[in-house]
C-alpha cells in the first residue's frame, strides 16, 4: 500500500518536483537528473518512512538534499553559446518575471531554500521545518529575513 501511495504522489507532483529542482540547478538536464535520483532514493528507502502522512515533507527533503549535493559537486561551468541551444526543448519553469526569481536566487542559500519551499511549492512552515531539519522558529526568522531583503531590493529598484 505504501508503494502505491508513493508512486501516485510522485506521478501527481512530478512537475512541481522538476520546478523546484530547476530553481536550484538552473539546468534542465541536471534538474531532470535530480528528480530521477530523488525518485530512485525514495523508492529504495520507502520502508524507512514511518508515517505515511509525512510523505510530502519526506520526499521534498530527499529532493532538496539531492539538489544540494549536485551543487556541491559542480566543479566547472561549461558555457554554451545561445545559438547552440535548442529553443524548442528548453523550458524555463520559473516565473516570467526573471528579476524576482533572480533576487530569490541571490539570497543566502538557507534563506532562499525556505522562500522557494514556501512560495514556489506552497509548503507550510511546519513542513519546511521538517524538510530542512531546522526548528520552526528558525524557519520563521529566515522567511521574514528573506522577505524583508526582497522587499528592500524591490523598493530600491522602483525609486
Amino acid at each position: 500500500m505504501k508503494e502505491e501511495k508513493l508512486t501516485a504522489f510522485i506521478v501527481e507532483n512530478q512537475v512541481r518536483f522538476y520546478r523546484l529542482a530547476y530553481s536550484y540547478l538552473k539546468n534542465r538536464e541536471e534538474a531532470l537528473d535530480a528528480v530521477q535520483t530523488a525518485v530512485c532514493r525514495a523508492l529504495e528507502k520507502q520502508d524507512g518512512l514511518q508515517d505515511a502522512d509525512a510523505l510530502r515533507t519526506w520526499f521534498y527533503r530527499i529532493l532538496v538534499n539531492v539538489c544540494m549535493d549536485q551543487l556541491r559537486c559542480r566543479k566547472r561551468v561549461t558555457l554554451v553559446p545561445p545559438e547552440a541551444l535548442d529553443t524548442g526543448s528548453y523550458e524555463d519553469p520559473l516565473p516570467s518575471d526573471g528579476t524576482l526569481a533572480q533576487r530569490v536566487d541571490a539570497l543566502p542559500a538557507e534563506v532562499g531554500t525556505i522562500v522557494k519551499l514556501r512560495f514556489y511549492e506552497e509548503l507550510s512552515l511546519k513542513e519546511i521545518s521538517a524538510v530542512t531539519g531546522v526548528p520552526l522558529s528558525t524557519v520563521k526568522t529566515r522567511l521574514y529575513t528573506g522577505l524583508k531583503k526582497l522587499r528592500v531590493t524591490l523598493e530600491s529598484e522602483e525609486r
